[in-house]
């Protein structure tokens, strides 16, 4: 989905989402005219640690956006500002980033298959257990009319495979690669700023998957910022839901006509927390992971900091005993 020049903020009920997404193939149309190049793989190679460093193949398919078609635009973090003469501005869940040299596209039966710098582990000081996370150009609508209200979210799917030889592939399953989380560049813009903000938010750190469409759905901008914590957004992956310990290799592919085309921001492979009890990852045990730790309380989850299946006394008296304020 390329979100077009001039668009005003989409408002609405969760319709809405369809709306986005013809106004997503419009600016996709209007950047017909630029060309990029397809090369065979492997073909691309950047570093940039904590993120896809190579493109090993793409396959862009029967329907790519038309001008999205440099894989290279995957590599390294997700982008946090759209520098353009007509529509530039912070990148942040209402406003997605939409430039080609910011995405690629993926059409109908096409795939695009990145190398991490390092592999993703699955590794029990991850935040929230999520280990890899996948940028698209998902966006939420906006109920308030610019004053980011929470909406429908506007996203294109995709499925999510991930290797650590780059030949055996597991599937992971319920996480779509353009989906929620949308991504948010900066911690102190505000949902259209125009100009980019001062304090990036971490592409290393996941939003807490607790938090769904439905329960974000109104939600306004200062409860969304606070949802989201130091989190630049992105698709979260536990790597043990897919079967795997380790992912060097991670393959985003569109199913045949008649689905369409899906875009990719970038992929990281998350930063493990410094001390187990820093559940959200923001290099502090206090209050939030606190909450965290309640909300998951006489269940499974990330909490659970002995590893005995269960949150309980046990895993509080552990977080307290790590307490930083």
């Amino acid at each position: 989905m390329c979100r077009p020049p001039h668009v005003p903020a989409l408002t609405g009920s969760p319709t809405s989402a369809g709306t986005a997404r013809q106004r997503g193939a419009l600016a996709c149309a209007l950047h017909g005219a630029m060309l990029c190049t397809i090369a065979t793989a492997p073909f691309e190679r950047a570093h940039a640690e904590g993120f896809a460093a190579a493109v090993i193949s793409y396959s862009p398919g029967s329907s790519p956006a038309s001008g999205y078609t440099n894989a290279a635009a995957a590599l390294g973090g997700p982008a946090r500002f759209t520098s353009s003469p007509w529509d530039g501005g912070a990148v942040t869940p209402f406003a997605p980033a939409w430039l080609p040299s910011q995405v690629v596209s993926i059409g109908a039966g096409g795939s695009l298959v990145l190398e991490l710098d390092e592999p993703a582990v699955d590794d029990p000081r991850n935040p929230f257990g999520i280990d890899l996370i996948v940028f698209g150009n998902s966006f939420f609508s906006d109920l308030g009319g610019g004053a980011g209200v929470c909406g429908a979210i506007a996203a294109d799917g995709g499925i999510i495979d991930v290797s650590a030889d780059g030949l055996t592939w597991c599937t992971v399953p319920g996480v779509a690669a353009d989906g929620l989380f949308p991504t948010r560049g900066y911690l102190d813009a505000d949902p259209y700023d125009a100009m980019p903000g001062a304090v990036e938010a971490d592409a290393r750190v996941p939003v807490d998957p607790a938090h769904r469409a439905q329960a974000l759905y109104g939600m306004p901008w200062p409860e969304m910022t606070a949802a989201y914590g130091l989190s630049a957004g992105g698709a979260g992956i536990d790597l043990s839901t897919a079967g795997c310990a380790t992912a060097r290799f991670v393959r985003i592919r569109v199913p045949p006509p008649p689905h369409s085309h899906v875009e990719i921001d970038a992929v990281s492979r998350v930063r493990p927390r410094a001390h187990a009890s820093d559940l959200n990852g923001d290099g502090a045990v206090n209050g939030s992971d606190l909450t965290v730790l309640l909300v998951q309380f006489g269940g499974a989850g990330s909490a659970d900091l002995n590893g005995d299946g269960t949150v309980d006394g046990m895993d509080l008296a552990q977080l307290l005993a790590g307490w930083t304020g």
